[in-house]
């Protein structure tokens, strides 16, 4: 009788490369010192943004992340990711990639409703599909834009988020302000940081415009096209916006395993933000 080993898993380029950046493996242990050195702390709200790539070679991956991210802001704390799902829109409006236009009519018509329990993300990262599968997290409840949260404050941040609501004062983004959340970027830039999107509602500048968005979601327990008008929304001057927000002194970076972390208050990015767009727009 021979003795079977189970199969070495699979190394991807991206996870060797990894592997070849890191000196050392970085761990839920390590992480939580490194955002501990950062400035978060227990009973803290954070909305997080995150690249798996970017922190090194994590031992656990994702799940160590999610892991840590909750031990740092303790039982009393509360952590929150956006969650999108931007597949669940208008199909003419398509542009990573497009599809044929005879396609428009199949997709609206056979695209699977939206279910905050089972609709997956998209392009949001390996962090984000770990963190909503959670014991305790939950999801709002718009199509496209939700946000997922896990903590004291899960429930009023993901509660009665309307298709329409978007990414405005009416959806968590608007909660999370007034809760007064720190935004935390991990291996990520402003371009990504959602938060950003709640100043394009407040500010008002020339071209500012809204439009027709689409997606499939639950009515009276029947699977309902629907359209909303919406803001157009623009992440293209991000960074130049995190850029002079990180002038004012506000912002704090750090070391995060083998990447960077970015701190700041929600409240403070978002009033900048403001202003920003208004002036530079």
């Amino acid at each position: 009788m021979t003795d079977q080993q189970p199969p070495a898993p699979p190394v991807s380029s991206t996870e060797a490369g990894a592997i070849a950046s890191t000196d050392r493996p970085v761990t839920q242990s390590s992480l939580v010192a490194d955002l501990r050195s950062l400035g978060v702390d227990a009973g803290d709200l954070v909305m997080v943004h995150t690249s798996l790539s970017a922190l090194g070679w994590i031992i656990g991956g994702a799940h160590a992340v999610v892991e840590s991210l909750l031990e740092a802001v303790g039982e009393g704390g509360t952590l929150a990711m956006p969650s999108q799902s931007a597949h669940l829109s208008e199909p003419s409006r398509w542009q990573a990639p497009p599809v044929p236009e005879q396609w428009f009519e199949i997709i609206r018509a056979e695209m699977p409703a939206y279910d905050p329990a089972t609709t997956p993300t998209r392009m949001m990262g390996a962090v984000v599909e770990c963190f909503r599968h959670y014991p305790g997290t939950l999801r709002s409840g718009n199509p496209q834009l939700s946000v997922a949260a896990n903590g004291a404050h899960a429930q009023a941040i993901t509660a009665n988020h309307t298709f329409a609501a978007c990414l405005g004062d009416e959806s968590p983004l608007g909660r999370l302000y007034d809760l007064d959340a720190k935004v935390l970027l991990l291996g990520v830039g402003h371009g990504n940081n959602t938060s950003l999107h709640l100043a394009e509602h407040r500010a008002d500048w020339p071209t500012k415009t809204n439009i027709t968005q689409a997606a499939p979601i639950v009515v009276d327990g029947a699977r309902v096209w629907t359209e909303v008008n919406v803001l157009d929304i623009n992440e293209d001057d991000f960074e130049d916006l995190g850029k002079a927000f990180a002038k004012t002194g506000e912002q704090i970076e750090g070391p995060v395993g083998a990447g960077i972390g970015k701190l700041m208050s929600m409240r403070s990015l978002v009033d900048f933000a403001t202003t920003w767009m208004a002036t530079n727009r």
